[in-house]
């Protein structure tokens, strides 16, 4: 198995059915697998995504979050790499090849799809609001700053790893912070993030975008927690 595709979604179902045949057409020249998440949708969400064929739906009870989905999915991949996928339309799956050749090359052990990259090529891009954007060139300058590896883009939902080096890293996180805190263990680690850029399709949140302002503070503290050693748990996640 090349690739398991994790795709951690809670009430998602406007957007699950159609998210997944993208994902299903893009996946096909590889050898691959879907695994959603279910993070305790009150909706259809997992019988929708349960309905399309070749695709295995894990349920959570309830929500824990999107680092918790996540976890809960990685301990069934079992693809050589595992790439993350927002259930929402924001991704779009035709950048799969572009974020698994420098993997499947041998080029890059860890590959983000990078919105601003996406902005300077000319593809496609947008951004949902300048606050949005602005909280996501903090972080990746913060990153930067701490860690002294030029990131653009740390707080994208385009990631793929090698699936063994991931679970190395035994993340511990539940919410949103799941991307500070896998891209800080793997700088303070010295792995290199290879980045390469993506379309950006962004939604609003009266359209059901989930991440709020406070997750920024969370994913601060835990960017500044990992390369200082910190202890201390981070604050706590208002969903």
């Amino acid at each position: 198995m090349q690739v398991t595709v994790l795709i951690p979604a809670r009430n998602e179902s406007a957007t699950i059915t159609l998210l997944l045949e993208r994902v299903r057409a893009a996946l096909a020249p590889y050898r691959g697998e879907i695994i959603v998440i279910d993070d305790g949708s009150s909706d259809d969400t997992a019988a929708r995504a349960a309905a399309v064929p070749g695709v295995c739906v894990i349920r959570q009870r309830s929500s824990r979050g999107k680092g918790a989905a996540l976890r809960a999915g990685l301990e069934q991949a079992r693809g050589e790499f595992v790439l993350i996928q927002d259930a929402d339309l924001e991704y779009d799956p035709a950048d799969y090849p572009a974020l698994l050749e420098p993997l499947l090359a041998g080029r890059a052990q860890v590959v983000y799809g990078s919105r601003i990259l996406g902005a300077r090529s000319g593809r496609k891009t947008g951004l949902s609001t300048w606050y949005y954007y602005l909280g996501g060139r903090f972080l990746s300058g913060l990153t930067t700053f701490l860690y002294g590896a030029r990131m653009t883009d740390v707080a994208t939902g385009y990631k793929v790893f090698r699936t063994q080096l991931l679970r190395d890293l035994r993340l511990a996180c539940d919410g949103f912070e799941f991307c500070p805190e896998a891209t800080g263990k793997l700088l303070k680690q010295g792995v290199s993030i290879h980045e390469v850029p993506i379309a950006y399709f962004p939604r609003s949140v009266a359209e059901g975008k989930k991440i709020r302002w406070t997750d920024g503070f969370v994913a601060i503290w835990t960017l500044l927690r990992i390369r200082l050693g910190w202890k201390p748990k981070p604050p706590v996640r208002v969903q």
